[in-house]
């Protein structure tokens, strides 16, 4: 029998910080997704080495707007799964 995976919230959003990282930096996100490091846990796989995007004082708006989308997400999967 095959066992089958879920990515965790936290696994979720770390693949959603790559992808905005390598948006803003206008750069290939398959490195950082194979560099991941993934641990199969009772919430789902995690990323033990999620990516870090450091803002600029001037982007600091657009990072909290960006924190609360991802929350936002974050509430409406927990909501729709039944957790």
């Amino acid at each position: 029998m095959k066992k089958t995976y879920q990515l965790s919230d936290q696994a979720l959003g770390a693949v959603m910080m790559a992808l905005q990282r390598s948006l803003m930096e206008q750069s290939d996100i398959v490195p950082v997704l194979k560099s991941f490091v993934i641990e199969d846990t009772e919430q789902g796989l995690i990323i033990k080495n999620p990516p870090i995007i450091k803002l600029d004082d001037e982007e600091e708006e657009e990072d909290n707007k960006a924190k609360e989308w991802v929350s936002e997400l974050l509430a409406d999967a927990d909501r729709n799964s039944g957790a």
